[in-house]
């Protein structure tokens, strides 16, 4: 599964599934100029930095789904930090579902929660995603983890890279930390990860409980935000998306 192209434009198709809307919804918005959009042979597309710029000024309701689809690349390394478990899964299935509107294959890698797969499944659904249809279609892989906090989940995503292969597919993986990780543990397993996100066509999101992490210093959560190109803070007061850039010069 090699790197694909990256050009950073979508159509209209992935526009309107990303932000839930109709595609006839998405070239009304080009046409009357409110969402900038450029002739690509016969097709229209759309800058993914148009459509993030789009839906910060739009009144349009957007879902967690689309919010996350307009933000997160590809490849890339995400860091989430949920308030619950309930928001934990709502991240989980609009991230899953951000990369299904890209046609991605999907994983789920999942220890400690305290849920079968069953019961993951049926919560992914109530937050929107159509988890068991995917599933049944190979879409929608789920692995369990033996030990979420040992050293296992860089071999694990390898596996999973080896076993699916392809050179075009994209792959959005989904790890968890719901019982209490000291920042070592983290940081090894996130670099880990983070080389496989600069070798493959790959988006990981590794999602933090506040109580699973709540011991860590400020220095030491800017230390495992150092291995993460992005970080997602989300509560029930909100939802806070922010992307790392390198320091300006003075």
């Amino acid at each position: 599964m090699g790197r694909g192209p990256e050009n950073g434009l979508l159509g209209a198709e992935e526009v309107g599934r990303l932000v839930g809307v109709k595609e006839t919804t998405v070239y009304r918005w080009c046409k009357e100029g409110r969402l900038p959009c450029l002739k690509v042979g016969k097709h229209w597309r759309i800058r993914r930095e148009d459509l993030e710029h789009f839906l910060k000024r739009s009144e349009h309701p957007v879902t967690l789904a689309g919010q996350l689809g307009s933000f997160l690349r590809e490849p890339d390394s995400v860091l989430a930090i949920a308030q619950n478990v309930d928001i934990l899964h709502r991240i989980d299935a609009a991230f899953f579902r951000a990369g299904e509107a890209r046609g991605a294959l999907l994983a789920k890698f999942y220890a400690g929660e305290g849920s079968s797969e069953e019961e993951l499944l049926a919560a992914f659904e109530e937050c929107g995603l159509e988890a068991t249809r995917l599933e049944r279609e190979g879409r929608l892989l789920m692995r369990p983890e033996e030990d979420a906090l040992g050293g296992g989940r860089g071999e694990a995503l390898g596996r999973l890279l080896e076993e699916e292969g392809g050179e075009e597919r994209a792959l959005w993986a989904s790890f968890d930390w719901v019982r209490p990780v000291d920042l070592d543990t983290a940081f090894e397993q996130q670099q880990e990860l983070t080389a496989f996100v600069e070798a493959w066509r790959l988006v990981v999101k590794t999602a933090a409980l506040e109580e699973a992490i709540e011991e860590w210093t400020s220095s030491e959560l800017r230390r495992i935000q150092s291995v993460h190109s992005a970080t997602i803070l989300a509560s029930e007061s909100g939802l806070s998306l922010s992307r790392a850039t390198p320091m300006p010069p003075p």
